[in-house]
């Protein structure tokens, strides 16, 4: 069910609505044009960037390589795939895809590792968009730096969900532990940590509690429906942010596996390891609060996420905490389903990304529009030719004030 909501029906959804409105946005757009240019008309003109290097994941292999494709491929661009070593399998259903359905001269499929990468990142592209961690992007974003190559850099950051004191704790709960534990946390807009007064802490851990149980059983291993983590490297990391005294759920870790059960961390405080990097996996970490200006300028503290959750059922709450906190997208009342709507650009700012895509807005990344003004032949007004005298000087005022 995951697999096909999150990754395959995600993309029947993106092709579907990319060519609902491909006319519309492809045609060339005329524009106003001030008095002052008459008789001149005015137009924009899409055009693709060229030849384009998408570098993609492997957290969502299939979706956030062909999704940012679509845009690129809608555009009119040439596209060069690089899907990420992690996931051999999905890679190479992604090559043979492509290589079904496109020329050579239109799109390449780069399968590898660190070496490969590097070697694409030495040419020249016409746009680059890349889909990871903050570290890897500062990288793609110096090399892409050599030949001033205009990029998108999906990323990451730690994203709060914020709990406010009027919300609907159990729902809350049902909607938190879906989106956290989600491909088992490994989910870039995921909520990372949670913020919540700390007389509704533990009647939010229980109703988590509850949910995780309904989600995937007594004996959450043998659920269908619960994931693995990605290998060995991410395990052990994940395994070194457990905190044992102040584990309230959870814990179960089984490295042959590479399972970690969901688990949740209660009275975390700011200087605790797990507070110091995107988690990336399904440990909660939830840190109580005294007074909510606290907890915001906490999270003020941290770079801008990637994405925010809020659940309020105060509407003035919710306008107030909206414009003080900065984030590249979230909810209210939920968490990551934003990413479903079509008409809602995705991406981050500052350190969590750079750019966004999803609907007309990857089609938009992904093409130049070329100012066109058309200016006829019979008319010359002579005003803006020397020699300038006094009654020019007092047109010329009146017109551009």
């Amino acid at each position: 069910f995951e697999t096909y909501a999150t990754e395959i029906g995600f993309i029947f959804e993106e092709i579907n609505y990319t060519l609902k409105h491909l006319e519309s946005w492809s045609k060339v757009k005329k524009v106003k044009t001030p008095f002052t240019l008459f008789p001149g008309k005015s137009f924009i003109h899409p055009e693709p960037y060229g030849v384009v290097l998408i570098i993609s994941p492997w957290n969502y292999p299939f979706q956030l390589c062909l999704s940012p494709f679509i845009g690129a491929i809608a555009a009119g661009n040439r596209v060069v795939v690089k899907p990420s070593e992690f996931a051999t399998e999905t890679s190479s259903i992604i090559k043979k895809i492509l290589n079904e359905v496109f020329k050579e001269n239109e799109v390449v499929v780069v399968e590898g590792a660190l070496e490969e990468t590097q070697t694409l990142l030495n040419q020249k592209f016409d746009y680059i968009f890349f889909t990871g961690s903050t570290g890897v992007g500062k990288i793609i974003m110096k090399a892409a730096a050599e030949h001033l190559t205009p990029v998108t850099l999906e990323l990451g950051g730690k994203s709060p969900c914020l709990i406010e004191e009027s919300a609907n704790i159990d729902i809350a709960a049902k909607r938190v532990a879906w989106g956290k534990f989600l491909n088992a946390g490994q989910t870039c807009v995921a909520p990372d940590y949670i913020l919540i007064p700390k007389s509704l802490q533990d009647q939010f851990i229980e109703r988590l509690k509850h949910y995780i149980t309904t989600f995937y059983g007594q004996d959450v291993k043998s659920s269908n429906d619960y994931p693995r983590i990605v290998n060995n490297r991410h395990f052990d990391r994940l395994k070194d942010l457990l905190l044992e005294p102040k584990i309230a759920i959870g814990g179960e870790l089984n490295r042959s596996e590479n399972f970690i059960g969901p688990t949740v961390m209660k009275d975390v405080e700011w200087s605790d390891k797990i507070m110091q990097d995107e988690i990336f996996g399904p440990i909660l970490p939830i840190i109580p609060y005294d007074q909510l200006e606290d907890a915001i300028k906490n999270i003020l503290n941290y770079p801008k996420p990637l994405a925010f959750y809020l659940f309020t059922e105060d509407s003035q709450k919710q306008k107030e905490i909206i414009s003080l906190v900065p984030f590249g997208g979230g909810c209210v009342n939920d968490t990551v389903i934003h990413l479903a709507n079509p008409n809602l650009p995705f991406g981050g700012v500052g350190t969590s990304g750079i750019g966004s895509y999803h609907g007309q807005k990857s089609f938009d990344t992904f093409t130049h529009y070329k100012s066109l003004y058309q200016q006829g032949t019979l008319v010359d007004i002579p005003l803006r030719y020397p020699p300038y005298n006094e009654q020019k000087m007092n047109w010329i005022k009146f017109f551009l004030r």
